[in-house]
């Protein structure tokens, strides 16, 4: 282990000599004879060793970007917009915090997979809210079971029962196969749930010794921006300035075996937070079997496989939770963003009891966790996704628009299009002669939105509501065909 004078000078050695082993090529999932790096990180350990391309190219970040990824070269908004787009901007610029730096586009109104701003124009909405629409905007459905509940009872706390809690648990538990399910509200506050579950877990079950547990992530992660997210990131804009940082979580190569056995090979390690596809990383999805061997190792040490679905589940790759592609069943799952369709933040950690019932009264909970309201819009949610054929259309609209991308995108401009079912990336050469926001510029004067993915700045997120139809999907492919013609 290097034992420098400051972590972070430590840190960042571990990382020069990672991008070094990374140059010499090598395979995430682990080619025999590499060498594992282990250093501090200024929160933790870093394990590292050489690692897939897709892992190295979403690790990169430019110095000059701004905390939502868009470069502020770039930000010349207010002269492309309306005058009332321009002034309810303005004002939200005034009044408001600057931690986001949006599209310039002000929105009023959503159907399906389609928008309107203020002025009328009609989009085709190509990020869904960061997958939290995933059943498309103002469904029906969801909609009329949020109106019948905020008309009757929105909340009571956990203080007391009520009548909607119970049909809920019992509905998603029996969906997902877990023994138990507790409900919070955000996605980052299901993951730092899970965190504690882990950890827990670990000192009653495993027998860890008290304070001693520590939990795994993978390189390029995203869970939220709370203090115990960001102490697991590895992009400079999330932790930079926020210290001091969350201690016991370690840090290994998205989509590299070694790494992770290596990590997890620690008697105190509790747990493996990974996501089956990391999508603010750039949608970079791992090798195949990665997630099927990563849960093979955690049960070879006795440690937990955390899977964050937050994004990548409830439909989005075509099945209601991605590790099912590789025909996984994580010990924990988290859940968050689709699970209300986008009309009320909800969330939730599933696991069995084994797990699960070692957090007891008094010890974890949220005032909104779990209300009515919560409760009659999540299931109201799920049932749409799976009564109405969302997941088939998923991945059959999925493989259209990668066929039709493709085809209509211009190779010297663009690298490859990846991803699954509707979780879908645009991957630009470094050196392309635009950049992802001037493309996604580009697309939005000719009516579709989406944005890049995190602070890289040459990949575009691809994530339509699951209800999009095939004529959608061909309009789409034009759109960006013509966008990247005239670039």
């Amino acid at each position: 282990m290097l034992s420098m004078s400051t972590p972070m000078v430590s840190w960042m050695l571990a990382r020069s000599r990672l991008m070094c082993a990374r140059g010499g090529g090598g395979g995430g999932g682990g080619g025999g004879g590499s060498v594992v790096v282990v250093a501090m990180s200024p929160f933790g350990r870093m394990f590292s060793s050489s690692s897939s391309s897709s892992s190295s190219s979403s690790s990169s970040s430019s110095s000059s970007s701004s905390s939502s990824g868009i470069p502020l070269a770039h930000r010349d908004d207010s002269s492309s917009s309306s005058s009332e787009s321009a002034r309810l901007m303005h004002i939200e610029h005034k009044h408001g915090a600057h931690n986001y730096a949006p599209m310039p586009v002000v929105l009023t109104k959503g159907r399906k997979c389609e928008v309107w701003d203020v002025e009328g124009k009609r989009y085709l909405d190509f990020l869904s809210a960061y997958s939290a629409v995933n059943q498309g905007h103002s469904h029906p459905r969801i909609a009329a079971a949020a109106i019948k509940q905020m008309e009757q009872l929105s909340l009571t706390s956990r203080a007391f029962h009520n009548d909607k809690l119970g049909p809920y648990e019992k509905y998603i538990t029996n969906l997902l196969g877990y023994d138990k399910v507790l409900p919070m509200n955000s996605g980052v506050e299901a993951s730092e749930t899970a965190v504690k579950l882990a950890r827990r877990w670990a000192y009653d079950v495993k027998g860890v010794p008290n304070d001693m547990a520590r939990v795994v992530f993978a390189e390029g992660n995203f869970w939220g921006r709370s203090i115990a997210a960001i102490s697991s990131s590895t992009d400079p804009e999330s932790y930079g300035g926020y210290g001091p940082h969350v201690p016991g979580f370690d840090i290994v190569p998205f989509d590299n075996l070694d790494a992770l056995e290596e990590a997890v090979s620690d008697p105190n390690c509790a747990a493996f937070h990974v996501e089956p596809i990391q999508g603010e990383a750039g949608v970079v999805l791992p090798s195949n079997g990665y997630l099927k061997r990563a849960k093979e190792i955690c049960e070879k040490y006795n440690v937990l496989l955390i899977a964050d679905e937050v994004q990548t589940g409830l439909g989005r790759t075509g099945k209601l939770l991605c590790s099912q592609h590789s025909d996984v069943r994580p010990d924990v799952v988290v859940l968050g963003k689709a699970l209300s369709g986008g009309y009320y933040p909800v969330s939730a950690v599933l696991a069995d009891d084994e797990v699960m019932l070692t957090i007891k009264p008094g010890q974890h909970g949220s005032t909104y966790g779990g209300n009515p309201l919560a409760c009659a819009v999540a299931t109201a949610a799920l049932e749409a996704l799976v009564e109405e054929g969302m997941l088939e259309n998923a991945m059959v609209m999925g493989e259209r628009l990668r066929e039709g991308l493709r085809r209509v995108l211009p190779s010297d401009s663009v690298q490859e299009v990846r991803g699954v079912g509707l979780l879908n990336a645009i991957v630009m050469f470094p050196d392309a002669r635009a950049t992802a926001y001037e493309a996604c510029k580009a697309a939005m004067k000719r009516g579709l939105l989406t944005k890049p993915t995190g602070r890289l700045d040459n990949v575009i997120r691809l994530a339509p509501p699951l209800v999009i139809t095939a004529e959608e999907v061909d309009e789409a492919v034009a759109i960006f065909g013509d966008a990247f013609a005239n670039l």
